[in-house]
């Protein structure tokens, strides 16, 4: 995320107010049930919320979030481009570049621009449009702001690239696993049924009463908890973790290599097979363990089934009428696990293997941080690591 502080006396720094024309005062919002729905886009501070019958704009701008935008988040983005005939709500400033600047530059300046020091604001975060204006530009002349919003825009061609084969990938791999198992609640294979609990053993995370908040530490042991589960990956938080004396008090919740992690509380379906990596972290109170009682291909296979859309329904269903959705040892140890000829397992982990290989592959060429080390580098004026950078996308 680019601060105020990074930009360089290498170009003149001006304010956003100098380089462009708030259209605020020409909004107007048009609450959900008042909406009447047509051809035009209805956009806020995030993008678009609603197509309508009217527009108030016709014409290249920049939408800035004022209010609600993902300010702080540096990977999401708090400034857009539109165009054509709109209608803007009174949650993103309007921006009309001036000629003085290009308008793929600007945007590209403004989307992950750091004004966490600007917004304030108790339950809402706004960046109102005295601090908007305050925003500092780095200008460069017209020609080499094109010529840096033209690299910047192919970068992000690729990285979304990047990110579309993994999703594709990821798509094919349930598609590969549907064929080879069919749908686990209609089973079309007829695989013999077992409850999960017949094969494997499931351990609810520690109680509140045995882990505290005094308990955490920053470097310790990694704890798991929901929100360290993402897409199927874990993403450890070491700020919360546990000592290794507390860690040896809970014998019961170390995880071991081929455990599967699930999340109890929020999102159902939200799991992870535990791997060398991984073994010997802690389970968190949110979460719960699956251990298969035999080792080899079934964890795989049982992670899969566990975050399908059959499943991730039948445990929504388990949990109708909790405020918050909450799994119990009970729930889980009751859903209904189709249990393939070893043969076929085997078969599914061959070919998830080469798929994870294809996946982590295009992951370690990391390009979401390369993309974001070129805004960076041109927006802070460190021009030597951008031209650099820029040689590399060509």
């Amino acid at each position: 995320m680019i601060r105020q502080s990074q930009l360089t006396n290498l170009f003149p720094k001006v304010e956003l107010g100098e380089v462009v024309e708030f259209l605020d005062h020409l909004r107007k919002p048009v609450t959900k049930k008042d909406r009447v729905f047509g051809p035009y886009p209805y956009y806020g501070a995030n993008g678009q919320q609603d197509s309508v019958n009217g527009y108030i704009f016709d014409e290249p701008l920049v939408l800035l979030a004022e209010d609600g935008g993902y300010f702080g988040d540096p990977s999401r983005t708090i400034a857009y481009q539109v165009e054509g005939k709109c209608w803007v709500n009174n949650h993103a400033h309007v921006l009309r570049p001036s000629k003085r600047i290009d308008i793929r530059y600007l945007c590209r300046h403004l989307e992950k621009y750091d004004v966490v020091s600007s917004v304030n604001g108790a339950t809402r975060a706004k960046l109102n449009k005295t601090a908007a204006q305050s925003i500092l530009i780095s200008l460069p002349p017209l020609a080499e702001q094109k010529r840096i919003a033209a690299i910047l825009d192919k970068a992000d061609a690729i990285r979304r690239k990047r990110e579309k084969a993994i999703a594709l990938t990821d798509d094919l791999l349930r598609s590969v696993f549907l064929d080879m198992f069919g749908d686990p609640v209609t089973n079309p294979k007829g695989w013999e049924i077992k409850e999960l609990r017949e094969i494997a053993h499931i351990q609810i995370g520690p109680f509140g009463t045995q882990l505290h908040k005094e308990d955490y530490i920053t470097g310790g042991i990694p704890l798991i908890n929901p929100k360290n589960i993402i897409n199927g990956r874990i993403h450890p938080n070491y700020k919360i973790s546990i000592s290794r004396d507390k860690y040896m008090t809970l014998s019961e919740y170390h995880l071991k290599l081929g455990d599967i992690i699930l999340a109890r509380r929020g999102e159902m379906g939200r799991c992870s097979v535990i791997t060398e990596n991984e073994s010997g972290w802690f389970c968190g109170t949110g979460s719960l363990i699956i251990r298969p009682y035999e080792s080899g291909n079934i964890s795989l296979y049982l992670n899969k089934l566990i975050s399908s859309h059959s499943i991730k329904s039948q445990l929504e269903n388990a949990c109708l009428g909790a405020i918050m959705p909450n799994l119990n040892k009970s729930i889980v140890g009751s859903i209904k696990i189709p249990v393939p000829d070893p043969r076929v397992l085997s078969d599914y982990v061959l070919i998830s293997d080469k798929m994870f290989d294809l996946i982590d592959n295009i992951k370690r060429q990391n390009f979401h941080y390369f993309f974001s080390s070129l805004s960076q580098s041109v927006f802070s004026g460190e021009l030597t690591r951008y031209d650099r950078i820029a040689q590399e996308v060509g």
